[in-house]
Formats: C-alpha cells, sequence, structure tokens
C-alpha cells in the first residue's frame, strides 16, 4: 500500500512538472509594471528578477515581492498572475524630503560624500542613480533639505529613524511645505546638535529655531514676524521660535543686504496615486 501511494504521489508530482511548471502555455509574455514614482521600468524589472518565458506557476510571487521591497526606495509591491501569459507588478515608492551627506577620507586623501535619503515617515534610504531613473523623470532630491549632527546610529538603510529630534525635523519639513512659508523661503539645512531644538538655514540666509512641538504653529509666527519685517524694510537674520512666550531675533536693513538668492525650480515630489 505505501509503494502505492508513493507512485501516486509521484506521478501528481510528474503530471505537474509536465503539465504546469514546465508547460509552455503558462510561459510570461508580457511583463506588466506599474510605478507610483520615478523609478525605471526596466530597473524594477531587473530587481525583480523575473524573465519573458519564465513559468508563471514555477515563479515564487512572494521572493518576487520580497526582492523588490528590499529595495530602500520601494514601500510597497503586489504581484499578480494574469493567466495565461502575463506578470503584473504594482509598485509604491517611497518619496525623499530629506538627506545626510556623510563625509569619508580615503587612502590617499581623496574625498567622497554618501548620501543617504529619508521619506516623511523616517525611513532611510540609498539615492537612486541617474540610470535607474524613467528617462523623462528629473531626480527629486537635488534641493533637499540636509540634515546635520545626524547619529550615526539612525543610517540604517531601509529602516526607520528612531531619534524624535530627526522625525520632528521632518515633520517639520513636511509642515513647511504646507505653509505660507513656502512662497517666500526655502529650507536649506537643519542642524540636530543642541538637543531638542531644531536649527535652520534659509535659502535667504536666515537661521531659524524651531522647538521639537506645535510645529504648524511655529512656521504661523515666522509668517507673521516675515510680513512685519516687508512692512518695515527689514529682514529677519535670525528669529528663535522655540521660545513660547517670546521671539528673539536680530534684524537686518533690507536695503543693505545684497540681493537675496531666488529660490531654487525645484521639481515638486512625486504624489501618491493609486496603482
Amino acid at each position: 500500500m505505501f509503494s502505492g501511494l508513493f507512485l501516486i504521489w509521484r506521478g501528481g508530482e510528474w503530471l505537474l512538472r509536465r503539465f504546469v511548471y514546465e508547460n509552455p502555455a503558462f510561459a510570461i509574455h508580457q511583463l506588466d509594471v506599474q510605478t507610483d514614482g520615478v523609478i525605471a521600468l526596466e530597473q524594477l524589472r531587473s530587481w525583480a528578477g523575473v524573465k519573458l518565458e519564465d513559468n508563471l506557476f514555477a515563479l515564487d510571487l512572494g521572493r518576487v515581492q520580497r526582492d523588490l521591497e528590499l529595495v530602500s526606495v520601494v514601500e510597497r509591491v503586489s504581484v499578480e498572475r494574469i493567466l495565461p501569459h502575463t506578470l503584473r507588478l504594482r509598485v509604491i515608492e517611497r518619496t525623499p524630503i530629506a538627506q545626510f551627506i556623510l563625509p569619508h577620507i580615503q587612502g590617499g586623501g581623496s574625498r567622497e560624500h554618501s548620501i543617504y535619503n529619508f521619506d516623511a515617515e523616517g525611513y532611510v534610504m540609498w539615492p537612486l542613480e541617474n540610470h535607474q531613473h524613467a528617462a523623462l523623470s528629473a531626480p527629486t532630491d537635488t534641493h533637499l533639505p540636509v540634515l546635520a549632527g545626524l547619529p550615526l546610529s539612525e543610517l540604517r538603510v531601509g529602516r526607520q529613524v528612531k531619534s524624535e529630534q530627526v522625525r520632528a525635523a521632518l515633520r517639520l519639513i513636511e509642515a513647511f511645505d504646507h505653509s505660507s512659508m513656502a512662497a517666500v523661503a526655502d529650507l536649506r539645512r537643519i542642524d540636530l546638535t543642541s538637543p531638542n531644538i531644531l536649527q535652520v538655514t534659509t535659502g535667504q540666509g536666515g537661521a531659524v529655531s524651531f522647538g521639537l512641538n506645535d510645529l504648524d504653529g511655529q512656521l504661523l509666527r515666522w509668517r507673521c514676524v516675515y510680513d512685519y519685517g516687508q512692512r518695515n524694510g527689514k529682514q529677519v537674520a535670525s528669529l528663535d521660535l522655540s521660545v513660547a512666550n517670546n521671539l528673539p531675533a536680530r534684524w537686518l536693513e533690507a536695503n543693505l543686504l545684497p540681493p537675496a538668492a531666488p529660490k531654487p525650480n525645484q521639481a515638486q515630489p512625486h504624489r501618491k496615486k493609486n496603482v
């Protein structure tokens, strides 16, 4: 009886292999790949490790999903068989909103920079290489605000940062982009070296200190101070918004300043859409 069951099992295995897993009727003829962001489709196909003529049923969909989601710039992936010949991939990307530049001194004294990007949720990512971008898309991280003084222990690619100060800096960038200040200033650098303080340097030469809480309220106060300066021909040189009951500020006469550098015409981060 045992030998009979064994023969049935081996026969069933042979039938599956012959008529399903090795059947050319289920070969992949189309890789239907879509993304909500800027990664080149050919790059996604390469990361997926799938080739045309692979068998749809022999393909490990879980492996394809894991391989793609291990890429730090990918948030999540769905993988679906569409019989008889199509594999469908839908990719949601992470949008970088800030970066950290780590200098390295190599042998021979040469200097290069390693760049880490961060999305709004605090996930650490490698930047895309130029050839990994879609042909018609521009890099979205050219003018990202730079985080300085970041604890190196937070630089774990593919993982979320834990530091509340770093998370607050990312919340500030998000809040700033939706505030009225975004029309008149831009964030160039956020220094995290002082505990519980975000020290911002703007592209217009100002220095503004933020506390970690009530960022929207602090941005409103910044706009009020900015408008006051505009009415009185002054420009903020430094402003401390982290002080709740006072606004320590240092002013410069606007007519004594060189022309302000224009805001960079940076590409807006790609917006999420359903795919």
